[in-house]
């Protein structure tokens, strides 16, 4: 009883917004729409989604990922299949410099909301510009709550984006914890529809060792399953001194969906990530620059044992060079 005679006013806000636009209907659409995204579970705002679009972009342009490739693919497919999912999604990426993380949260943006970050319902945060002093901890922790809640008010399928998490303040990320959940609440709103992303290097260190200890026993690389990294990841990630992720409750409550490990690439996908820079700068036919871009980025005569320290970080300089 409460509940709907809090939302009285709301509803009589919006009948009067519908009244109002039928004369100023080029006016008011975007107003008419927060009101109603206020007082309807239903909203969807400008979600659009295409997961046969980001498939397939993740199998073309994600080279040497085939872990972070399944796991996307398969946690976006199933949180998208229910129409009231019991928690937000929540996925946590974690990988050296250069490996995908940063292209995996594009390619969600363009096939979630149609667009490459742009939409006003994606929210990136970035430590050293959003959170940059250590000491003003609990301000930070308060803006981060008011952000949350308001965005989540104005659209339940909001998607919010932390990125070097290896840099944000520890103990920042645990005012979270609520919304991550099954049971809290989030007035006028489904907060369980939201996607959150951590990324982070956090961790590179397990990633790389295991891939390097598959690759001295003679398994191949793609041979690496889940189960061999999830375990030592989370440890890793949870005692890592001075990041976002020290001792968070967000993992010993394990409220993270899914870790996504990106693996360390060897010489032939950085050729591939050359050869895509060419052809987007139509250079195709330019193979012997993709070669050397490789070989300057993997420099070794057996590229069987040796990973990028870099990833693909370095093709777009180094084509610049040999171009």
């Amino acid at each position: 009883m409460e509940v709907a005679v809090q939302r009285i006013p709301s509803v009589l806000n919006f009948i009067v917004l519908v009244l109002w636009c039928n004369i100023n209907a080029l006016v008011c659409g975007f107003e008419m729409k927060t009101i109603y995204c206020k007082i309807s579970d239903s909203c969807e705002c400008d979600f659009k989604p295409n997961i046969q679009g980001l498939e397939w972009d993740l199998y073309k342009n994600l080279y040497g990922q085939h872990l972070a490739q399944d796991i996307v693919s398969e946690g976006i497919s199933n949180f998208l299949s229910k129409e009231s999912p019991d928690r937000p999604l929540v996925l946590s990426f974690h990988g050296a410099s250069g490996t995908g993380k940063s292209l995996v949260s594009s390619m969600l943006a363009r096939y979630l909301y149609g667009t490459a970050m742009g939409s006003p319902y994606i929210h990136q945060f970035v430590p050293t510009l959003h959170f940059p002093l250590p000491e003003r901890l609990y301000q930070y922790r308060l803006n981060l709550k008011h952000w949350i809640e308001g965005n989540l008010t104005t659209c339940a399928r909001s998607i919010f984006i932390f990125d070097e998490m290896e840099r944000m303040p520890s103990g920042l990320i645990d005012v979270l914890e609520p919304y991550l959940g099954p049971s809290h609440v989030v007035y006028q709103t489904n907060y369980r529809k939201a996607i959150y992303v951590f990324i982070s290097s956090t961790g590179q260190e397990v990633i790389n060792s295991v891939a390097m200890e598959m690759r001295k026993v003679g398994r191949d690389r793609e041979e690496i399953q889940l189960q061999d990294l999830v375990e030592p990841l989370a440890e890793a990630v949870f005692n890592a001194n001075n990041t976002g992720f020290y001792k968070s409750r967000i993992i010993s409550q394990k409220l993270i969906s899914s870790y996504v490990p990106f693996l360390p690439l060897c010489q032939h996908h950085v050729k591939r990530c050359a050869q895509r820079e060419l052809c987007q700068r139509g250079e195709c036919h330019r193979v012997d620059v993709a070669e050397e871009v490789s070989r300057a980025i993997c420099p070794t005569a057996n590229e069987q044992h040796r990973f990028s320290s870099t990833g693909c970080k370095q093709v777009p300089a180094k084509v610049n060079v040999y171009l």
